[in-house]
């Protein structure tokens, strides 16, 4: 059963200075290899955002208290394997300083799906084995989808010559407004288990920004 609204806001206040450690922390990681987010902003814009959408639809999809601080480490580092250098050992010992350890394996397991796979272009490097994977882990569809969320964000509405780098902004724009249908349908598993799947009002919010005027 999930949870009101109301009741995942006062777990994510009772672990508020857990939660602000962790995004501390993974604020520094990212800055420590010098990564950035669309030539412009420090990486732990784009964290920042995603952990957002997180705390905004979380509740409708999480089932228990003990696992909103994996969910949270899990939005806050859901690229630290893929372009921090970071190892999945390494993410699960991270996460063992913030939460016991079956909370941390949850938290690990979340990074470790959204990682892509080795290959040479978009679609090799998240084909069926990657959303498979997010599909079979609890909460990866959730932080994936708050993931592709705030990056369709950013390229639908803060769309500029003074953020948009080479053109990569507009550019992205158009993928994600492409992508976005078999995007939804590769992320949404067949399960009753809510832990699987999507936020209602998110999967509406995701339609509704690629379906604004260009």
């Amino acid at each position: 059963m999930t949870m009101t609204k109301d009741t995942f806001q006062a777990i994510l206040d009772k672990y508020a200075d857990e939660i602000r450690q962790i995004r501390y922390s993974a604020h520094s990681l990212h800055a420590s290899v010098n990564q950035s987010y669309n030539q412009v902003h420090p990486y732990g814009y784009h964290l920042d955002m995603v952990a957002k959408q997180v705390q905004r639809y979380g509740y409708q999809v999480c089932t228990d208290e003990a696992d909103v601080l994996p969910l949270m480490f899990g939005a806050y580092y859901h690229d630290s394997i893929e372009d921090a250098r970071r190892t999945y050992n390494d993410v699960l010992r991270t996460a063992l300083q913030f939460m016991d350890e079956q909370q941390a394996l949850l938290a690990a397991e979340i990074v470790y799906a959204l990682t892509n796979d080795k290959g040479r272009t978009r679609a090799e490097r998240a084909g069926e084995r990657y959303f498979k994977g997010i599909r079979e882990t609890p909460y990866a569809p959730l932080v994936k989808l708050a993931d592709r969320l705030s990056n369709a964000i950013y390229s639908f509405r803060h769309l500029n010559e003074e953020n948009d780098f080479a053109g990569l902004n507009a550019q992205m724009k158009e993928v994600y407004r492409h992508e976005m249908p078999q995007f939804l349908e590769a992320l949404t598993a067949k399960t009753d288990d809510p832990r699987y799947t999507l936020p209602p009002e998110m999967v509406e919010a995701a339609k509704a920004l690629v379906e604004e005027v260009k």
